[in-house]
């Protein structure tokens, strides 16, 4: 897709937003939209692996109205995707317990790698989305051989196959989404520029949109709510995590940038949410100017019981995120 293309449509969102509310978009009242929260299962999987029925069952019962898939693709013929169940086994559970989930995970590496840009993993999990009903297939993490390697012209790649999976995808009523870790942040310094802004302008927003996860942008010096403004709309989903307040150090920009992963990651701590660093109230009061369809609950790493774990962090945002 050419960058004239984006530009345009870009341009036609804006004019519309613009005859839609005569103030502008970029001028848009602040508004908590956010009215339910969800789990990215991710926080559970060594349960999952264990007994997935139980821990779907607890998940509903301590009050998750919905929740984001992760998917181990290892192969076009693998039947059992989803803790030894299939797509249609796994929407059965999680509607028998009252469970929705408008997005899932999956895994994109050949496809996104320059040199590669093999689609066929992507088609196989088009369709499992679209069996699960979800929404949205979300990129979690560009190509894992390249987490400390990416360039300029790898972020460009990245966009171009978004748009390109994101117009394929949409041939199954799905939209392609973006969710951040901390490497798009990293300066690039032939472009001077981030690889996360290249991806925001490399792709046209009636196809991709991106799930900003709140603990790594906020780890890699980004201001959310700066980026929400920056870029109106264009947020359709949240990963609401907490920073533990003894790890706020950040992890992107200047010398950080030269650093591997391995040196990074160790300065990484989560929190339930509610009890770190993160100053969730004016993130929620500005749902609206990012364009935030669904948010969902995730803890990479938890130290305490992990039912206990989120069931505090559904607490605390049912109690004072959600929009009453």
């Amino acid at each position: 897709m050419s960058s004239r293309r984006i530009f345009m449509q870009q341009a036609g969102l804006i004019a519309a937003g613009l005859m839609i509310n005569p103030s502008g978009i970029f001028s848009r009242g602040r508004e908590n939209t956010v009215n339910k929260i969800g789990i990215q299962l991710y926080t559970l999987r060594d349960q999952l692996a264990k007994d997935v029925k139980s821990t779907i069952t607890k998940v509903a019962e301590i009050g998750y109205n919905h929740v984001e898939t992760f998917y181990g693709y290892k192969a076009p013929d693998q039947k059992d995707q989803f803790w030894g169940l299939d797509p249609k086994g796994l929407k059965a559970l999680l509607k028998e317990h009252h469970l929705l989930t408008h997005s899932g995970h999956y895994q994109l590496n050949d496809y996104l790698t320059r040199g590669n840009g093999n689609d066929e993993a992507l088609k196989v999990q088009i369709d499992i989305a679209k069996e699960l009903g979800q929404q949205y297939l979300v990129v979690p993490v560009p190509p894992i051989a390249l987490w400390d390697k990416l360039t300029a012209d790898d972020y460009k790649f990245i966009a171009e196959q978004l748009n390109k999976a994101g117009e394929l995808a949409g041939k199954s009523d799905l939209k392609v989404g973006y969710h951040n870790h901390f490497w798009e942040f990293r300066n690039q310094p032939d472009v001077n520029t981030t690889g996360y802004e290249i991806m925001l302008k490399g792709t046209d927003p009636s196809l991709v949109a991106f799930e900003l996860d709140l603990f790594w942008a906020i780890k890699a010096g980004m201001d959310p709510v700066k980026l929400f403004k920056e870029h109106p709309g264009r947020f359709a989903m949240w990963h609401v995590k907490d920073i533990d307040k003894a790890a706020q150090e950040k992890i992107a920009g200047g010398d950080n940038d030269k650093k591997t992963s391995m040196e990074i990651l160790p300065k990484v701590k989560f929190a339930e949410v509610g009890t770190g660093a993160v100053k969730f109230k004016e993130i929620f009061d500005n749902a609206s100017v990012a364009g935030v369809k669904y948010a969902f609950v995730e803890q990479d790493q938890i130290s305490i019981d992990p039912f206990e774990s989120i069931k505090k962090s559904y607490g605390y945002v049912k109690s004072n995120l959600l929009r009453r």
